[in-house]
C-alpha cells in the first residue's frame, strides 16, 4: 500500500489472479488490476488478511444471501467459502467497466461439501471504491439482480450476523498461513 492508502503492489499480497480478462474498450490501472485480482481471489475461496486489508473497516458486501458490513462480516462470508465448498472453478470472467464501481462479469462453478450438489451462478459483480482505492461495497448480484423484499433482507442480515459465529477469520498472518492462505 502507498501512502495514500491505494494499493500498489500485488506481491505482497500474494495475489493469484494477475491475468484480467476485461471487455474490449475497457482499461484498468494498476490498482484497479490489485484490487480486482484480490476480489477474484475472494470469490475463489482464496482469501488473505493482506487481501482483505485492501477493504475499509466499515465496507459492505451484499450478494442475494446476506448483507455483511464491518470487517469481522464480511470476512467471515469470505474464509466461509473455503468451509462451505469443496471446488471453486472460475469458469469466466470480464471487467466491463473500469469506472466507479468497477463492473464485471463473472461466472462460477461451486461443488457443496458433504453432498457433493455442483452450482454455476452467473453474476454481475460491482466494486465500490473510496477516495483513497480501498474496498468501499462489493455487490454479487447473481443474474444482475439482488432481492429486495424486507423478508429477504430480513435473512441477509442474519446470515451475516450468523456466519462469523461459526467461521473463524484468523487474527494474524501465522493464522492465515495455517489455513493455506
Amino acid at each position: 500500500m502507498s501512502s495514500t492508502g491505494a494499493p500498489t503492489a500485488t506481491i505482497n499480497l500474494h495475489i493469484e489472479t494477475t491475468d484480467i480478462q476485461t471487455a474490449p474498450g475497457v482499461s484498468l490501472s494498476t490498482s484497479q488490476k490489485t484490487v480486482v485480482g484480490s476480489i477474484l481471489d475472494l470469490f475463489a475461496g482464496r482469501p488473505s488478511l493482506p487481501k482483505l486489508a485492501l477493504w475499509r473497516d466499515d465496507a459492505t458486501f451484499t450478494d442475494p444471501i446476506t448483507i455483511a458490513t464491518g470487517r469481522d462480516k464480511y470476512a467471515a462470508q469470505w474464509y466461509g467459502l473455503q468451509s462451505a465448498f469443496s471446488q471453486i472453478e472460475r469458469l469466466h470472467h470480464s471487467v466491463t467497466d473500469a469506472g466507479n464501481p468497477i463492473l464485471m462479469d463473472l461466472k462460477t462453478r461451486y461443488v457443496i461439501k458433504g453432498i457433493n450438489k455442483e452450482q454455476t451462478i452467473q453474476s454481475v459483480v460491482a466494486i465500490h471504491l473510496d477516495e483513497q482505492g480501498k474496498v468501499r461495497k462489493v455487490e454479487d448480484k447473481w443474474d444482475g439482480k439482488l432481492p429486495d423484499s424486507s423478508i429477504a433482507n430480513a435473512f441477509r442480515h442474519l446470515n451475516a450476523v450468523t456466519v462469523p459465529k461459526v467461521i473463524k477469520v484468523p487474527k494474524n498472518e501465522e493464522e492465515d498461513a495455517k489455513k493455506g492462505n
